[in-house]
């Protein structure tokens, strides 16, 4: 059987999201051809030209058309790392016309100091794009984005109604364009299973909209739609009008199921439509599997990857700039335990771990395939014990590396364990603080506490290693006080330059977590509602106690405003001796766009 493994847009721009590279790489070792696309880069890269924009545009042309049209070819060469001679024209701002996104351009000298050319170039380039990018959102396709693709209708799909209706509407002239490409590679490709991988929820349109087309165009191809979208979303599917636009969908890892498709051999983890116009789950028993095969790149585009700066923050700079090379370190979380996280899924609750020596070998094939030594560990929180001995093995083999990945803050790392990783190539690491209180973070279960995270934070200051960190309100049972003291704690963090980085979210409790499935252990309960017969995943809770109209007797949305717009400040050190209070007081700036 040949494969064609397809990631539908959009994802990040910088560098290839993982799931088909793993897929190529075990598909193939099993005896089955696999060819790869990412429809998301190539369709931007389309886009994004002077010979598309003037399609565009038409032929009465604004200022900034005109602008535009003249700028966008070498900025997108400039991004591509094609032509670095092109940063000072870019900052000297004599090129580039300069839209709505540049009404919020934040200080330049505080966020690149003075001879940060090249970084200043690609902030204020990406600005431009994002202006370019809002024109067609505005103008031409209600739908498009440069990291989303109509996220806005798959962020929440009780019901596939809404999703049906934009399916059936007339194709934009982006739609058009996406199918074009897709047409392209099954003409060059001719697969007998096309897989689709819907990791977030601004992939699933795309995703469709390519099934809706071999449906009608190539009716003897089979479709597969599998990811991270699917898994936490689509668990308790029961409608089959999804099934218009694929044949099966496979649930956790893509590699037992695919194998099986491709086998004619009993399926496993898989939904599909029975002849009575039923959905059913499949799920014959299956040995869980580690797949150490070596991920292949072949057949991606690399050189149309592009480095953006969408914002000053450090940790998000690394994020979005150069093209890393995603892999996973070890299935699932070797902790698995925390409240707010889906432990109750097969991808992050199962754990199980390659060497090391299995580790640096991919790192090595790898960077010999596309020509870049940078790696970004993705999914779970990194094994200490295992990175400890991956670093080993790097150093004992002479390998010139450069990582980052997620971590927790455990007593673990320390001044030893932060240096070596400093040794072999880690330059940054993002953990959970989440709460920033040790009551809550003991009823959450992430065994860690508030003093083990900051000093955890000074290791790796002292080694140079950069720290971003998550952090979370609205948990419940937490008070107001509770997210001031959390804030405090933060501030600390900012004022002794142990965390460069820092972002807020709001708790959402799910029903795949430890917290969705006995709200009652953690303060709450849920609502109850019926599944719905879509998407199946955030799920409704209040107090167990108190209120009966709201799940706070404060205002939690001006409590995330202030937090987020306290912690902005903080990491352009401003505000750092400003009395809490203030932050809370304070109107929070909308986004001018």
């Amino acid at each position: 059987m040949k494969f064609l493994l397809l990631t539908p847009p959009l994802t990040q721009l910088n560098t290839p999201y993982p799931a088909t590279t793993v897929l190529k790489g075990f598909l193939e070792s099993n005896g089955h051809p696999a060819d790869q696309a990412d429809l998301g880069i190539e369709l931007v890269s389309h886009i994004l030209t002077s010979q598309f924009l003037r399609q565009l545009f038409g032929s009465e042309l604004t200022s900034w058309q005109q602008q535009t049209l003249t700028a966008i070819d070498v900025v997108m060469r400039f991004l591509r790392g094609e032509d670095n001679t092109l940063a000072p024209r870019i900052v000297n701002r004599s090129l580039l016309p300069e839209g709505r996104r540049f009404d919020s351009l934040a200080d330049m000298e505080w966020a690149f100091g003075t001879s940060g050319t090249e970084d200043k170039a690609r902030y204020l380039a990406t600005l431009f794009i994002e202006d370019v990018a809002d024109y067609i959102r505005e103008n031409v396709d209600s739908h498009f984005d440069l990291i989303r693709y109509a996220e806005q209708i798959a962020s929440y799909a009780p019901t596939f109604d809404e999703i049906e209706l934009h399916l059936k509407a007339p194709a934009t002239v982006i739609d058009e364009l996406l199918i074009s490409l897709l047409d392209s590679h099954l003409q060059q490709s001719e697969p007998d299973i096309v897989c689709l991988s819907i990791p977030f929820p601004g992939c699933l349109y795309g995703a469709l909209r390519c099934g809706q087309y071999i449906k009608s165009r190539y009716p003897s191809v089979h479709i597969n739609l599998g990811g991270g979208f699917p898994n936490t979303e689509w668990r308790s599917l029961t409608d089959g009008r999804i099934f218009d636009y694929c044949d099966t969908i496979s649930l956790d890892d893509g590699e037992t199921p695919l194998l099986r498709l491709a086998n004619k051999e009993p399926l496993v983890r898989t939904f599909i439509r029975n002849d009575s116009h039923e959905v059913v789950f499949v799920d014959h028993p299956a040995e869980p599997l580690l797949n150490t095969t070596t991920p292949s790149f072949e057949g991606l585009p690399l050189h149309l990857y592009i480095s953006l700066a969408e914002m000053t923050n450090p940790m998000h700079r690394l994020w979005s700039n150069g093209r890393w090379n995603k892999l996973m370190m070890a299935h699932g979380c070797y902790w698995h335990r925390c409240a707010f996280c889906d432990t109750s899924l097969d991808y992050i609750g199962r754990y199980a771990a390659p060497t090391a020596t299995q580790v640096v070998d991919h790192m090595e094939r790898i960077a010999a395939q596309t020509g870049n030594t940078g790696f970004h560990f993705v999914d779970e929180a990194l094994p200490p014990k295992l990175l400890r001995e991956v670093c080993e093995e790097i150093l004992r083999r002479g390998d010139v590396f450069t990582f980052w990945g997620n971590i927790r803050f455990e007593k673990a790392y320390t001044q030893e364990l932060c240096d070596l990783m400093a040794d072999a190539g880690c330059v940054a690491v993002s953990g959970g603080l989440e709460v920033a209180s040790n009551r809550l973070l003991k009823l959450i279960d992430k065994g860690v506490t508030i003093e083990q995270t900051v000093n955890a934070c000074r290791h790796f200051k002292q080694s140079g290693i950069m720290v971003h960190t998550y952090l979370m309100y609205g948990f419940p049972t937490e008070t107001l006080q509770e997210s001031v003291n959390a804030l405090e704690v933060v501030r600390r963090m900012f004022d002794e330059g142990i965390v460069q980085s820092a972002f807020w979210h709001r708790y959402a409790m799910t029903c795949h977590s430890p917290s969705g499935r006995n709200p009652e252990r953690y303060g709450a309960r849920r609502v109850e509602a019926a599944p719905h017969p879509f998407c199946n995943n955030e799920v409704d809770w209040m107090p167990l106690e108190g209120q009966t109209d709201s799940q706070f007797d404060y205002d939690i949305e001006a409590v995330g405003e202030a937090l987020r717009f306290a912690t902005y400040n903080y990491m352009n050190e401003i505000g750092l001796d400003m009395p809490l209070r203030r932050w809370f007081t304070i109107k929070v700036p909308k986004p001018t766009v």
